[in-house]
């Protein structure tokens, strides 16, 4: 199974390293920024599960990265949460009001952290699995691992079902080997380049050669 993805953003160094280090005990995979900006520039291809911002930065505060993320369509639904003080019940509604989805307060306590990290990414995995995909006359649903083009049912297996629903969740978004390796077989599983195309073939043998879309020398896209 693919490592779940955090990105945390603070300011202070400390406080980077003390968090990424027990997410990454607990099996998490962590990327750290000490501003917005960067963190900005770098979101996309992440592509994490949860995003935690500290609120209280210099330059672009927490709110405002929060509000730009949710701008950004391929990571416009990605669960956020703000670490914050207590006591700040006006920020807190600026905050929510930006996009924010939960809060965890300062100090850290480090089972209570990793556990809300937890609770957000598992109440996001759940909203997800509700996801029915649906392009033209074909329908995508996460739920039942179903396929349907017009009222024909594709056979998948699991991989290629993952792989045809990562491509699928965002039409036009290249996919690099890297990125597609990562999502459906896991950092743990070693497999080659060789995996990833002898399954796309099969997925156009299924689904038509129309759907996904090889991109030169980078990945592939889906498109309808």
């Amino acid at each position: 199974m693919a490592k779940k993805k955090v990105v945390l953003v603070d300011d202070e160094t400390d406080i980077l390293d003390f968090l990424s280090y027990n997410l990454e005990k607990e099996g998490f995979k962590v990327s750290t920024f000490s501003n917005g900006e960067d963190c900005l520039e770098e979101i996309v291809s992440i592509d994490p599960d949860l995003i935690i911002l500290d609120i209280m930065m210099p330059g672009m505060d927490g709110i405002e990265v929060c509000r730009k993320i949710r701008e950004i369509k391929e990571v416009e639904h990605t669960p956020i949460a703000f670490l914050t003080a207590r006591g700040e019940d006006e920020m807190h509604v600026s905050a929510l009001e930006g996009g924010g989805d939960d809060f965890i307060q300062k100090p850290v306590r480090p089972k209570v952290f990793v556990a809300r990290v937890k609770t957000l990414i598992k109440r996001s995995g759940r909203q997800r699995e509700k996801e029915v995909l649906k392009y033209d006359d074909m329908t995508i649903d996460q739920n039942s691992m179903g396929v349907k083009i017009g009222k024909k049912k594709v056979d998948l297996v699991k991989k290629e079902f993952q792989l045809l629903y990562l491509l699928a969740s965002r039409p036009g978004r290249v996919y690099s080997r890297e990125e597609i390796l990562s999502q459906v077989w896991g950092t743990d599983v070693i497999v080659g380049d060789r995996t990833i195309d002898v399954h796309v073939r099969k997925l156009r043998e299924k689904i038509g050669s129309d759907y996904i879309r090889t991109v030169k020398g980078v990945g592939y896209k889906f498109e309808f």
